[in-house]
């Protein structure tokens, strides 16, 4: 079998950005020290989530990458032998930002990054303000545990992204995320909606036959409690790990990367498709 660890960092934040920095390190370090081969930090762990309101002055936390943070994970990442998947602000160039995630090999060297490219903009979750959607396309890194793919948030909510990720051949699936519950909302509609949010990951797991991660934070910032619920589900979609809803939690879940062959072979869903029949999706609705 071909085993890996993955390790996830679910943690709360404050405004100060070099202590947010700090505990991500040093939680990224206990999940290695715990025998994480691969560890996935939630969207944007160095500030509070910031797009809960449109404000200019939120764009001095942006910086490149690779850049200070980035080396910071990357000597991280050298000395513990693991490779880390880290969620940052990117700073382009003047008045061009994104929302990125950079992936960091074991031996410390920067792979490269992934850009956000599904955009929101609701109460809430002002994204649109700050981000320019991601140019690079799907991405799959090749690092020296397997072969990940990198979605980010919003992302999840569509399979498109999903499937043409895991057709460039990416043996795992993280999605480092920002989502949580309004202070006014009930607890059942709290209840659903994070049900929705497990069980669309939990189909692009089933569907692509591969494990998915799924990374989000705690606490809460302003108006919002993010839900934390921090997942692992393998190729059938099978929970094999949930975080709490409220507490900070490292976690190393071994997952066999083998079974998505099994999976594939059992439901060959990639065998049949009907790719001849699917020209329609690139419209935005068929009137």
């Amino acid at each position: 079998m071909k085993q890996v660890r993955i390790g996830l960092v679910q943690m709360s934040c404050t405004p100060d950005k070099a202590a947010n920095i700090a505990k991500a390190l040093e939680k990224t370090r206990e999940a290695a020290q715990k025998g994480a081969q691969i560890v996935c930090l939630q969207e944007l762990f160095a500030s509070l989530y910031f797009c809960d309101v449109e404000n200019y002055a939120n764009f001095q936390l942006a910086e490149p990458i690779p850049g200070p943070t980035t080396e910071q994970f990357q000597a991280l990442a050298k000395e513990q032998g693991i490779v880390i998947i880290a969620s940052l602000f990117e700073k382009r160039t003047a008045g061009v930002y994104h929302n990125t995630t950079a992936v960091i090999d074991a031996d410390g060297s920067y792979v490269g990054k992934y850009r956000k490219m599904h955009i929101p903009d609701d109460p809430g979750y002002y994204e649109k303000f700050y981000f320019t959607p991601g140019d690079l396309g799907y991405k799959v890194f090749q690092t020296q545990f397997g072969k990940v793919g990198v979605l980010i948030c919003w992302d999840q909510w569509y399979p498109e992204a999903a499937r043409i990720t895991a057709l460039m051949g990416a043996e795992i699936l993280f999605y480092p995320t920002a989502i949580g519950w309004a202070l006014s909302q009930t607890a059942e509609v709290n209840q659903d909606q994070y049900s929705a949010w497990q069980t669309i990951q939990r189909s692009h797991a089933i569907a692509n036959g591969i494990p998915v991660v799924s990374v989000n934070r705690v606490g809460r910032e302003g108006d919002m409690l993010f839900w934390g619920g921090s997942f692992v589900a393998n190729a059938y979609g099978k929970v094999l790990y949930q975080a709490s809803h409220d507490q900070e939690e490292v976690h190393v879940q071994t997952i066999d990367l083998d079974q998505s062959d099994y999976y594939r072979t059992h439901w060959p869903f990639l065998r049949d498709r009907r790719i001849d029949s699917y020209d329609l999706l690139t419209k935005r609705f068929l009137d």
